[in-house]
């Protein structure tokens, strides 16, 4: 082992600890791991930024695009109409109708994209209906990951795998390329989930809405500001009294009658009345500060807020939000996000009110937001927070949505018959959007996740540092001498194992990137063909079903649906199990060795 294969393997080793731990977000361990490579001299500078230019990164950028116009124009907004028809006559036909649909829309559509257009819709349909939430997120989630493995466009992890290929002198995946296999796991997946995957679902109560738990114990009161008081003349933000206090400022009564929105930078007046929400103990505490004067105690209510376009808004934490990590004091909520403020937060199965402004946002985390309508719209769509308290679709615009699905279909298409590469055809296919007006070139820039692009640019430099220094060959002889004697059928079923466990414990893009080197290089010592090592790899690192954390739609759903970690290992191991069993025997009938 040479100095070089050490060095990787340890900055390899660090970053899957960083991105276990999850100390910093993945997208930072991954520029941290290129930038490792780069300092160390492993990598020079043009091999080490060489994945920001990468076909996957290009790609993945473009469909991002792609699937915001969809969901902007309301293309798939019959399917929630379809959804609350069907919820009301048949369960069991509701629950298969939403695997399907949600597996085909994801083989084509970002996944991430087609769980946030519907779980605001099932979570409708859980209240209207009774069934319990639990029972319908579950299928949801893995319906769209069942779906992504279905074609090339499915994953950012499928196009990754392309990508690395490619780099590596390979053929990149055709679009329909996997889809025989992916057809069969999607199959068997919803056979699954009908039937033993539905009787291990947890049946859960569901949690109460935030709004009626945080109505328990909290109140909304007015003050009237006396000229004793010392913070007259100063900003909200500045002021001592909601410093020094659990206080929050919804409304500001001028003297003359005037009433403004509670601000940061609101300034107080003399004779102003500030309408606050507080605990009763705080209540109790703020009673005898000099210079104001209490006027009425009422019981906090959702009505309360509805003055001035004023509601509560139930929202929970996308997996790529940039608030995960943060406190709502140091993302500084109300500048990033004006006219809202958080009321109290539900982490996993904790409410939070008290200390809020110190408190670590998670992925998947539920905020109760106190909001303005106007406000409010604006968020919709955006990668921060997905409204989950009503129905956020758009409205629906037919001539956009007939533009929009020909433009998306011929990019499909085009590339599909390999007329122009996926790369290109997608580029071409969002700058229509852009010329038509489906989607504006603003919404194309916040449509694209660039934390996503920065990690698989950071982590295609993993894949090029295992390469270039003989780290991936390495591995893969260590594996081929210890299990060399079994064939490859069997190696196969190692390399699937191994990518399926790490990945639901660690990105699944990263372990991509580690793994599909290494895939390569197995192939090359077996002198056997590549694709069913580097499907095996694919197809691994996108059916994770066993944690919350082994994907996205997985975290999305945890809080939502009010699941416990066990859940997911009741439902998910034999189902892993399963395809562990599948991949095994089918991949290379598919993908000949």
């Amino acid at each position: 082992m040479t100095l070089e294969i050490l060095l990787v393997l340890i900055i390899i080793g660090l970053a899957m600890i960083l991105f276990l731990t999850e100390k910093f977000s993945i997208d930072t361990v991954s520029i941290m791991v290129m930038i490792s490579f780069m300092v160390t001299g492993i990598l020079s500078f043009e091999e080490g930024v060489a994945g920001f230019s990468n076909p996957a990164t290009i790609t993945v950028g473009a469909m991002f695009v792609i699937s915001a116009a969809v969901f902007k124009t309301g293309s798939l907004n019959s399917i929630n109409i379809l959804f609350l028809r069907m919820s009301r006559k048949n369960e069991f036909m509701f629950l298969l109708t939403l695997m399907v649909v949600s597996g085909t829309l994801s083989a084509f559509i970002n996944d991430t994209a087609i769980v946030a257009l519907m779980m605001p819709t099932v979570l409708k349909i859980s209240k209207d209906t009774n069934i319990s939430p639990s029972k319908l997120l579950m299928p949801l989630s893995f319906g769209a990951l069942m779906g992504g493995v279905c074609t090339l466009l499915g994953t950012s992890t499928n196009i990754l795998v392309s990508g690395i290929a490619e780099s590596n002198g390979v053929k990149p995946f055709g679009i329909f390329e996997m889809s025989g296999m992916g057809i069969i796991f999607l199959l068997v997946g919803i056979t699954y989930m009908m039937t033993i995957g539905r009787w291990l679902v947890p049946s859960r109560q569901p949690a109460r809405e935030l709004s009626e738990t945080f109505d328990l114990g909290d109140y909304i009161t007015e003050i009237f500001v006396t000229q004793k008081f010392e913070d007259i003349g100063k900003s909200i933000r500045s002021a001592k009294f909601f410093n020094d206090y659990n206080v929050e400022a919804v409304q500001i009564i001028r003297d003359n009658g005037d009433k403004i929105n509670a601000y940061k930078y609101t300034s107080i007046r003399l004779n102003d009345t500030i309408r606050i929400t507080c605990d009763k103990e705080t209540l109790t505490q703020i009673r005898n500060v000099p210079g104001i004067e209490l006027k009425i105690d009422l019981k906090l209510k959702d009505e309360d807020f509805k003055f001035q376009g004023h509601k509560l808004y139930e929202m929970v934490v996308p997996p790529n939000s940039n608030l995960i990590n943060n406190t709502v004091k140091s993302v500084n909520f109300r500048a990033t996000f004006p006219g809202l403020t958080v009321l109290a937060i539900r982490h996993r199965n904790d409410i939070l009110y008290k200390k809020l402004k110190h408190t670590k946002i998670s992925a998947g985390d539920v905020l109760l937001v106190r909001g303005d309508e106007e406000v409010v719209g604006q968020v919709k769509g955006g990668e921060n927070l997905l409204i989950i308290s009503e129905d956020t679709t758009p409205r629906i615009n037919w001539k956009k949505i007939v533009q929009t699905l020909f433009i998306v279909i011929s990019v499909i298409t085009i590339a599909g018959l390999n007329i122009l590469p996926i790369t290109i055809a997608a580029i071409v296919g969002v700058v229509l959007l852009v010329i038509l007006k489906s989607i504006t070139t603003d919404e194309a820039y916040r449509a694209i996740d660039w934390k996503v692009l920065f990690m698989l640019a950071g982590i295609l430099s993993m894949g090029t540092a295992l390469e270039k220094t003989g780290a991936s060959t390495l591995l893969a002889k260590v594996l081929v001498d210890q299990l060399g004697n079994y064939g490859p059928r069997i190696i196969l079923s190692v390399v699937f194992a191994l990518t399926f466990m790490i990945t639901n414990f660690m990105s699944n893009n990263a372990t991509a990137a580690l793994l599909a080197p290494i895939a390569l290089s197995i192939s090359s010592a077996l002198e056997v063909s590549d694709r069913p090592f580097l499907m095996a790899v694919t197809f691994g690192a996108s059916l994770s079903f066993m944690t919350p954390m082994g994907y996205q739609t997985n975290t999305m759903i945890y809080t939502p649906g009010n699941y416990k970690f066990i859940d997911y290992l009741k439902v998910g191991t034999p189902l892993n199990i399963i395809y562990w069993i599948i991949a095994t025997l089918c991949i290379p009938m598919f993908f000949p060795f």
